[in-house]
């Protein structure tokens, strides 16, 4: 199956380059590293230059995460994407084994994560155990278990979900809901990625008080609602979730 890895990147310096180093040895000719990068003060931009013809850059919209990432995914061509984050490392066999998960009827593989810090000491090895990760499209609008630089989808699910909702709290948690919706969605329970927590890569989500949480729940029942009628109306192939 071809590949396209869809990269958001801004004032990713520091660890950018040990990034894309973990990914390119594992894409073939067919494949593509697609760089969406919001503008930086750092020397991101000089990364990127330094791997030339093997990734293709774009420009970001700069309107935060979210908008960088949807615009890396309008350049993807690929049958599998996956989502990648500037500041993360793969592990050598993780294209392998998530496109070989990519049977008849799936459309979203998850695969669990070791969590290490900014100096690359574990923190934890199971991002899986940690969240509690779980399957179900009610279950996700509640907690989500997305994460999307441990996710791949099926190219069909671009149909869906771009142009991304406004007001879209997570896209990540976007995408798996409406690829449950499509199909099936795989969870492997190897680690594939080490996954660096840092300072600077904090989620707001952990941090929000529960009048925020429940905004953002009702953001995303929504996109997601308007997702099923794209769906129904467009006739997309799918396994009676509906």
């Amino acid at each position: 199956m071809s590949v396209s890895v869809a990269m958001a990147v801004c004032n990713g310096e520091a660890y950018l380059a040990a990034q894309i180093r973990s990914i390119l040895p594992q894409l073939s000719a067919q494949d593509e590293l697609i760089v969406s990068v919001d503008p930086s003060t750092d020397r991101t931009r000089e990364v990127l230059d330094s791997f030339q013809d093997q990734i293709q850059v774009f420009e970001g919209p700069g309107k935060g995460v979210t908008a960088n990432f949807a615009n890396a995914l309008s350049h993807c061509h690929n049958e599998v994407i996956f989502l990648c984050d500037q500041d993360d490392l793969w592990m050598p066999d993780k294209v392998k084994k998530v496109t070989a998960a990519f049977v008849p009827g799936v459309t979203v593989v998850m695969h669990d994560a070791k969590i290490i810090d900014a100096d690359r000491k574990e923190i934890a090895p199971s991002f899986f155990a940690e969240r509690h990760v779980k399957h179900g499209i009610y279950q996700n609008m509640m907690k989500n278990s997305y994460i999307g630089c441990c996710m791949a989808f099926r190219k069909e699910l671009l149909d869906v979900i771009l142009p991304f909702p406004k007001e879209l709290p997570m896209h990540d948690q976007y995408i798996g809901i409406v690829g449950e919706m499509m199909g099936t969605s795989i969870f492997l329970p190897e680690p594939l990625l080490l996954y660096r927590r840092h300072g600077q890569n904090a989620s707001a989500m952990h941090h929000a008080d529960v009048k925020q949480m429940l905004i953002w729940r009702k953001q995303i029942y929504k996109a997601v609602q308007a997702a099923k009628k794209k769906v129904k109306q467009n006739d997309f192939s799918r396994n009676g979730r509906l």
